[in-house]
Parts: C-alpha cells; sequence; structure tokens
C-alpha cells in the first residue's frame, strides 16, 4: 500500500492511537459555488477534521436527505462538473495534506468512465471513494481499477444488513467501512440510535477496517457518543445545514466543537484551536 490510500489508513491508525475517534466531514463539491465549497472544506479541516469527502453532485441523490438535496441542487444549477470535483479535491489535499475521498453515486462514475474517474481521482490527489449505492456484487470493475490507483472503496452498510451481507461487504472494501447510524436518508437527529452501536459491534467481529460511523450526527454530544465506540464519526447534514444559512463561522465553530466531540474527556476538554493558514 503506498500514496493516498496509505494516507486514510495512517490518519484513521494515528486517531486511535491517539485514543480518539477520526472526524469525517463532508460537504458537496460546487455548493454554494465551486471556489466557495473549496474554501468551506477547507474550514473544516481548520477547525479540526481529519478526512474530509467531497460529495459528488447528483440530481437523484435516492439516499440523502432534503438538506444535501438542496446543497445538490445549487451546485448542479450553478454549473458543477465532474471536473470541479476533482479540482475540489486537488486543491483540498495540496492545500492540508488530508485525505479527501469522493462521495458519489454510482451512476456519474459509471458514465464518466470508471477506468478515467479512478485514473483521474488518483492523480488529484484522492484517498478514494465512497460509493452507497454499488451493491459488493456489481463492484469487481470499479475495485479492480482502486486497486490499480491505490484508491480506497468504501462501501455503506446498514444496521438491517444481515450478517452474510456484512461479512461480503468488508471482504470487498477498504479503507474504511461506512456504518450507517439508522435506517433512511441523511440528515440530522436529535439522537444517534443504539442500533450504530449494534451494527459496530457486529462489523468487529467480522473484520480490522476501522468503522466510521455517520448519517444523524448532528453536535459534539452526538459526536462524543458515537466516538465512545466507533473509530470514525462521519457528519454531513450539519455542515451543509450551516452553509445554507449563509454562515462561513458557524461552519468553523460547529467543526470545532465537533473535532472535540470526538477526543477523550468532552465535554470537559477544551475545543481545539484551529488556523485559518492554508
Amino acid at each position: 500500500m503506498s500514496g493516498n490510500l496509505k494516507l486514510l489508513t495512517d490518519t484513521l491508525a494515528r486517531a486511535r492511537q491517539e485514543g480518539r475517534a477520526a472526524l469525517v466531514t463532508y460537504l458537496p463539491a460546487g455548493f454554494p459555488s465551486v471556489d466557495g465549497g473549496i474554501d468551506a472544506i477547507l474550514a473544516t479541516v481548520d477547525a479540526g477534521a481529519d478526512v474530509v469527502e467531497v460529495g459528488l453532485p447528483h440530481s437523484d441523490p435516492v439516499l440523502d436527505g432534503p438538506v444535501i438535496q438542496t446543497a445538490d441542487d445549487i451546485a448542479l444549477r450553478g454549473g458543477v462538473r465532474i471536473a470541479d470535483v476533482l479540482r475540489t479535491v486537488r486543491e483540498v489535499h495540496a492545500a492540508t495534506g488530508t485525505p479527501v475521498l469522493v462521495m458519489s453515486y454510482w451512476n456519474p462514475v459509471s458514465r464518466y468512465g470508471v477506468e478515467r474517474f479512478a485514473r483521474e481521482l488518483a492523480a488529484a490527489g484522492g484517498a478514494g471513494c465512497v460509493l452507497p449505492d454499488l451493491p459488493v456484487a456489481e463492484s469487481a470493475q470499479w475495485r479492480r481499477q482502486a486497486a490499480e490507483h491505490d484508491l480506497a472503496t468504501v462501501f455503506v452498510v446498514a444496521p438491517s444488513s444481515t450478517d452474510e451481507h456484512l461479512a461480503e461487504t468488508v471482504a470487498a472494501g477498504t479503507g474504511f467501512v461506512y456504518a450507517s447510524a439508522l435506517m433512511g436518508v441523511t440528515g440530522a437527529r436529535e439522537s444517534v440510535d443504539e442500533a450504530a452501536a449494534v451494527l459496530t459491534r457486529r462489523l468487529r467481529t467480522l473484520t480490522d477496517l476501522p468503522v466510521c460511523v455517520g448519517m444523524g450526527v448532528a453536535n459534539a454530544r452526538q459526536a462524543a457518543d458515537v466516538a465512545a465506540f466507533a473509530d470514525g464519526v462521519i457528519v454531513g447534514s450539519a455542515l451543509v445545514a450551516t452553509l445554507l444559512d449563509g454562515d462561513r463561522d458557524a461552519l468553523t465553530r460547529l467543526t470545532a466543537e465537533l473535532a472535540a466531540g470526538v477526543r477523550p474527556g468532552y465535554p470537559a476538554s477544551a475545543v481545539p484551536r484551529f488556523s485559518t493558514a492554508r
């Protein structure tokens, strides 16, 4: 293993060595604009994000809730293209050295060309792809290209998954396993369901891959709850919502609070300082 897949695995391993979960932040490319989206993602890294997911906006985001759907619509109406997504990956990784993944539905990747997408993502410094709607049984073509270009293949599993499906999924995935904290679409919730902890325990019996939990985490208290049993805490809708409100400072504050939440000692621990330097 070399390159940016190793960067991803090393980053998650370092967080574990520090006795904490990694903070994984999600924002779509092109929202509120391409440049504005890059700036927003850089702000989350400055404020404490360990790993970044860049969303590839899609016209039919069936697994996403209304917040991310709205952001995707803004990006698409602004003319965002896959080239802009790759530019976002390139600029964020070059500026921060942070592992950057693309989260995408399968259709845009397939239409763009699987080998072309993998090659260009790797050239941009990308660490891999989160592919929430790609069945493992249909993933061989992507996994071949991902292996050739040293990219992680991250699959999403849900609390309803059978043990057989979980075993098949973790055997095919690399980088980490994305465990959905709930059934249904993305979006902030009042609390994180106990099903996430149960799912994580089930996964740990099947794989040594890190387990990162997302969907529903909206604040530092919830991040701390998830960090107690997961290797990573993934936050998307809550961050997107702050940008929909046009509040860049709120984005920075929320990310810093989440970064404190995944660390030991929360809420007694201080919110980590962050730098605006690039």
